[in-house]
């Protein structure tokens, strides 16, 4: 939860951006991120060994599996993944394969296993805690050892509702991997808010060119001049860079249209009463590595993530969370709302597939990134980091041009620093 101080802050921080001539003094150049991060396969495939195995992932919400017995398929990460609801009231998840022959143990992506998960090859039967419980003929197997045969767990844990996993068990826990950003959200109520909507989009690009496109306001005037403009004023955003490759923005409303009015609008409609003044006013949104990314706000809200399918073509998942609106269907202004977000997300997306032929070409070599996309290059940096910067090509890197100065808290401390000397002046 933002404190005081931080909200002030902030304030300070727009005010700062809205006035700037240019970047903040000392702030770095960056170098063209190679067009080979999007189109290489090499690339590709350190991504896949060596950095989707490492991070935490949203893969479910509890309201998807709200019993004890229910389970869910889950393998937008590429992996075969049974997430269980146990008889113990703990959420586990396992690799969906049974330890005799591989066969998945469940073959629905929703259900309810409320004995057990049972093998329907050859019947092998799992409890909720993952341990084998019975094998058919059990004589005609060896010295057979059924403590050493339980489902291959998959590490998992929630933040509220959200229930993350990963592939890692020597990862930090879920609250080390967010940093600050883990207090940041509990004004959100993630404990408390409802799955309100969850749908695929299938889009033939990088994942990256995907995802990048919801991590700067650069484009708002461009792509969004009869949507996202109206309400956002992108000349005053703020971004926080966190350690980990994570991110914060917050862009103020314009005048007029600002989320408070909105929620003042529709002050009939459920609210998560903990949310801020800058949740309240401004657009406050998350990066969190590797692929989520999220306009929160004090009512209804998405939650984006991007999956790599391959090279070329991505997943683009959207969760949509809520207050709790109590008994009967989902308020018809929040279906308006999801509508509403569904032409802004066809107007983020409308030149994905246009951008991979050209990052595909002949003449394409690099990204040229301005300050305002900096959230873009700190989470290339932080991948080379987690992948290991000597496994990279020379020709593939991000170089690490941000160092700690630009990093939060200093990056807070910096700009407030040069805003007092812009006051002074």
């Amino acid at each position: 939860m933002l404190t005081e101080q931080q909200i002030q802050e902030i304030r300070q921080q727009i005010d700062f951006e809205f006035k700037r001539k240019g970047a903040p003094a000392g702030f770095p150049k960056f170098p063209d991120l190679p067009a080979g991060r999007y189109n290489d396969p090499e690339f590709f495939e350190l991504e896949t060994q060596h950095y989707w195995s490492k991070v935490w992932m949203l893969a479910a919400h509890l309201d998807e599996i709200p019993k004890p017995g229910d389970y869910k398929l889950w393998d937008m990460a590429r992996q075969p993944v049974v997430i269980v609801h146990g008889k113990d009231g703990e959420v586990r998840a396992f690799y969906n394969t049974c330890r005799h022959r591989g066969a998945p143990v469940v073959t629905e992506q929703f259900g309810s296993a409320p004995h057990g998960l049972a093998c329907g090859y050859h019947g092998w039967t799992y409890d909720h805690d993952g341990s084998l419980m019975s094998i058919r003929d059990k004589r005609d197997f060896i010295d057979f050892d059924f403590e050493c045969r339980s489902l291959y767990p998959v590490r998992t844990e929630r933040y509220g509702k959200l229930i993350f996993v990963n592939f890692n068990e020597d990862a930090p826990s879920l609250r080390d991997y967010l940093g600050p950003i883990y207090d940041e959200l509990k004004e959100f109520q993630f404990e408390n808010l409802r799955l309100v909507d969850r749908y695929v989009w299938d889009l033939h690009c990088n994942w990256k060119i995907a995802m990048e496109a919801n991590m700067e306001v650069y484009h708002v005037k461009s792509i969004h001049p009869t949507t996202a403009d109206l309400s956002l004023d992108y000349r005053g955003n703020v971004n926080t860079l966190y350690t980990g490759g994570h991110s914060r923005m917050v862009a103020p409303g314009r005048e007029g249209r600002t989320r408070s009015s909105y929620v003042a609008q529709n002050a009939h409609l459920p609210q998560i009463d903990t949310v801020g003044e800058i949740g309240r006013t401004c657009t406050q949104s998350y990066h969190i590595e590797p692929n989520w990314v999220s306009p929160l706000g004090p009512m209804l809200f998405p939650v984006l993530n991007f999956w790599p399918v391959s090279l070329r073509e991505t997943k683009y998942e959207i969760w949509w969370f809520g207050a709790d609106w109590g008994d009967g269907p989902v308020p018809a202004e929040w279906r308006q709302q999801i509508e509403w977000f569904n032409v802004v997300i066809t107007e983020d997306t409308q030149f994905g597939d246009w951008i991979q032929k050209s990052v595909d070409s002949y003449a394409f070599k690099g990204v040229p990134l301005c300050y305002q996309e900096a959230r873009i290059y700190h989470a290339h940096q932080n991948m080379d980091h987690v992948i290991g910067e000597n496994k990279i090509p020379a020709h593939l890197r991000a170089d690490p041009v941000l160092t700690d100065q630009w990093i939060h808290p200093n990056d807070t401390n910096e700009r407030l620093r040069q805003h007092q000397s812009m006051a002074a002046e």
